[in-house]
């Protein structure tokens, strides 16, 4: 196995292409864990790092800042304001006549809807950078109030945004596809190390037991990851002849168990987190009904707490629903089919193939959506059975590394086919 995985990175890495995106996306995720080490100014580096340590949805948080908000570096603030923005565009497509048609139009439709959802961006980002000086002021990080030292953290935190941002598309415009998800990812690959020994620390100090368990656990997680990414529904299609002797073809269209990837966790969490951090700016409040709501919220909405994990399972499940009704349309699929004389066995075409498409869809999404809940609910599992509370991001972290390093695989796999079929070719 091992040398057949050796083989396929090296014809990777000797066509010139692949070298040529390899090398591009390398120094731009050097220069994002670079920049990332660049520290904002006024912030007490001492009572942030103890802070992070005893929370764990600041952890969880970090996670998606691409590692950057543990250090409140000038890209403290990460892709979120980015993701916030994607998920507002993507649900106003569903009420707004003109952004629905806009995602019809394909790519012109699609690059005007980022080109939106960068402009949204930037007033999301300096909304955020205010509310996180807020809650660092609360907790006592940033002692000193100045307008003039506001305006510069807000404005520094702001462009690292949308720096980070540009970094994400060089990468998908010169790299790799998905350069949002590539740099999430860098940032848990640099932080895993850490993390890691932590939670090893943690558990060999009360019962080797426990570690067992975590290393098992572990590997079947991975191994359940990688099942459930590469796994498919294949639906028989068969394609009519088209002169009198010639045979009826046939192929499989394939129907993967998760068509949405990482991306609904990554969208559930940014709307998960807003009733904790709401509770920790309210829970201070002068009125007593906005205290009252901020202590519920802070009991009842911790990472710990049943209603949260409930919560975030839904909106886990949720999102995978919608963001599969996204990227896949059954009505296109079987219009295409149709024109190309494809059907499928014992199906009529046109409307019915649409109807037994998504009939076939739901069924294998519930499956994918329930696996991708339990995945982002993990780590309160983890604490409760083995007691291992540096676990904050474990199945979460763990299912973008997997995800990432599987459409990577898969995008070089495609490439070197393609390069294949060039050189039949010529």
């Amino acid at each position: 196995m091992f040398n057949s995985i050796a083989q396929f990175f090296s014809k990777a890495v000797k066509s010139p292409e692949i070298r040529r995106k390899l090398i591009i996306t390398a120094v731009i995720l050097f220069v994002f864990r670079l920049v990332a080490h660049i520290p904002a100014a006024g912030i007490d580096r001492a009572s942030l790092q103890s802070l992070f340590s005893g929370s764990p949805l600041l952890s969880l948080l970090d996670v998606f800042s691409g590692g950057t908000l543990a250090n409140f570096s000038i890209m403290a603030l990460g892709l979120n304001p980015y993701i916030n923005a994607s998920i507002i565009f993507q649900l106003l497509g569903y009420v707004v006549p003109a952004l629905e048609e806009l995602q019809k139009e394909g790519e012109y439709g699609q690059e005007k809807i980022n080109q939106y959802t960068r402009i949204l961006t930037v007033p999301l980002a300096a909304f955020q950078a205010f509310a996180m000086y807020s809650l660092l002021r609360s907790q006592g990080i940033i002692s000193t109030f100045s307008p003039l030292a506001l305006l510069t953290l807000i404005i520094t935190m702001t462009a690292g945004t949308v720096f980070a941002v540009w970094l994400g598309e060089l990468i998908t415009q010169y790299g790799f596809t998905n350069g949002i998800s590539l740099l999430i990812f860098a940032g848990i690959v640099a932080r895993l190390p850490i993390t890691l020994g932590q939670s090893l620390t943690v558990v060999q100090s009360q019962d080797i037991l426990k570690v067992i368990i975590f290393l098992v656990l572990s590997v079947v997680i991975v191994g359940l990851i990688v099942f459930m990414n590469e796994a498919t529904r294949q639906i028989p299609i068969s394609y009519a002849r088209r002169g009198a002797n010639s045979p009826m073809s046939s192929s499989y269209l394939p129907l993967r168990l998760n068509q949405a990837g990482v991306i609904p966790i990554i969208f559930a969490v940014s709307l998960v987190l807003i009733p904790s951090m709401l509770s920790q700016f309210l829970v201070n409040s002068k009125v007593p009904q906005l205290a009252a709501v901020a202590g519920f919220m802070a009991v009842y909405f911790k990472p710990q707490s049943l209603v949260y994990n409930l919560f975030y399972f839904l909106m886990v499940v949720g999102f995978t629903y919608f963001y599969t009704a996204v990227v896949f349309n059954p009505e296109k699929i079987s219009e295409n089919l149709q024109k190309n004389g494809g059907f499928v066995p014992g199906i009529r075409p046109g409307t019915q193939t649409a109807k037994y498409l998504s009939f076939v869809l739901n069924r294998i999404t519930l499956v994918g959506a329930i696996f991708l809940g339990l995945i982002a609910i993990l780590p309160s599992l983890f604490q409760n059975a083995i007691g291992v509370a540096n676990l904050a991001i474990g199945g979460t972290g763990i299912l973008i590394v997997v995800s990432v390093v599987l459409e990577i695989t898969r995008e070089l796999e495609a490439q070197l086919v393609m390069k294949k079929y060039d050189t039949f070719i010529r």
